[in-house]
């Protein structure tokens, strides 16, 4: 309804406010209208973008992965490893493939990057310093003029000569040596770098005292007769270094090759333990699993269980 009040030549026109009621609901669908279709827009783009940023993401990664698969060609120490192999398949003093597989399985295993200590020069040295490329992989022997000569021919390997004091012979004495100094000086769990334990090894370069090894071979010293060194020293070391780890895995695994002979046994389950032993080979390899010590009760004791030669 319109209201016209005349005033002279002006003229004042006034709207009811029910003709503005009347057109509300036009306006009110046109605005629901164009909402709908702004939202149906705005989702369109962001499912669009999110799908655009999917896909790319999915190129680069397979880009990524070509470049860094084609980068990781075959190492040079892979290569040296398969040709010495190729030269030495007739070597009587190689280790079994059955040997074999057990010790490379546990370094496919073991987390990257894997630090592995081998005690003996062997006719597998290559082939465990390719299959731990990404790793760190040292190598401990006894004689420092095969060590040299080793470390000329091979630069990719890392090796370090120790002397050995003990005496196969003596294999009795020094285990009840090492029990009645296991609260002192021939404890599972201490440095080895300051220790005056007699099978201990203290020699070796300090910063591998301070390494926190995931996997151990003893495969040495060589030889076997009375005046021998054996392996005593090299599996009482090993222990340690695997119970007195700072960091890393809690567990160390240790392989023992040559495990049939006294000595190697006879120390094997006197510092590394039954309780621990995984597998045991019908070759020559022993597998032990040996965890970092943290309770105060085992500072001062290889084994919760009697060993070998308690009696």
């Amino acid at each position: 309804m319109k209201n016209t009040m005349t005033n002279g030549n002006t003229k004042l026109i006034l709207l009811h406010p029910y003709i503005q009621k009347q057109g509300n609901p036009n306006r009110l669908l046109l605005v629901a209208l164009v909402s709908v279709f702004a939202v149906a827009s705005l989702l369109t783009l962001v499912y669009t973008r999110e799908s655009f940023h999917t896909t790319t993401t999915t190129t680069t990664t397979r880009i990524t992965a070509t470049i860094t698969h084609n980068e990781q060609t075959l190492p040079k120490s892979v290569m040296r490893a398969l040709v010495h192999y190729a030269a030495n398949t007739n070597s009587t003093n190689h280790m079994s493939q059955t040997d074999i597989k057990q010790i490379s399985d546990v370094l496919k295993q073991c987390t990257s990057p894997c630090n592995f200590l081998v005690f003996g020069l062997t006719p597998e040295t290559l082939l465990w310093n390719a299959l731990n490329h990404y790793g760190r992989t040292v190598f401990i022997d006894e004689n420092r003029y095969y060590a040299a000569y080793m470390e000329e021919k091979y630069p990719e390997i890392e090796v370090y000569d120790v002397q050995y004091t003990t005496k196969i012979r003596e294999l009795k004495e020094l285990v009840t040596s090492v029990k009645e100094q296991s609260h002192n000086e021939c404890g599972p769990v201490q440095n080895l770098l300051f220790s005056d334990c007699k099978i201990g090894l203290n020699d070796l370069p300090n910063q591998l005292y301070d390494i926190n090894w995931d996997v151990i071979l003893v495969d040495g010293p060589r030889g076997y007769w009375p005046d021998g060194p054996g392996s005593i020293s090299a599996i009482f070391t090993a222990s340690v270094l695997a119970r007195s780890k700072k960091g890393g895995n809690h567990k160390t695994h240790v392989f023992v090759h040559n495990y049939n002979r006294e000595m190697d046994k006879v120390s094997s389950e006197e510092f590394l333990c039954k309780e621990n032993l995984v597998k045991s080979s019908k070759d020559l390899l022993a597998h032990f699993v040996v965890e970092r010590v943290t309770d105060e009760n085992d500072r001062h004791q290889f084994c919760r269980n009697n060993s070998t030669m308690s009696s």
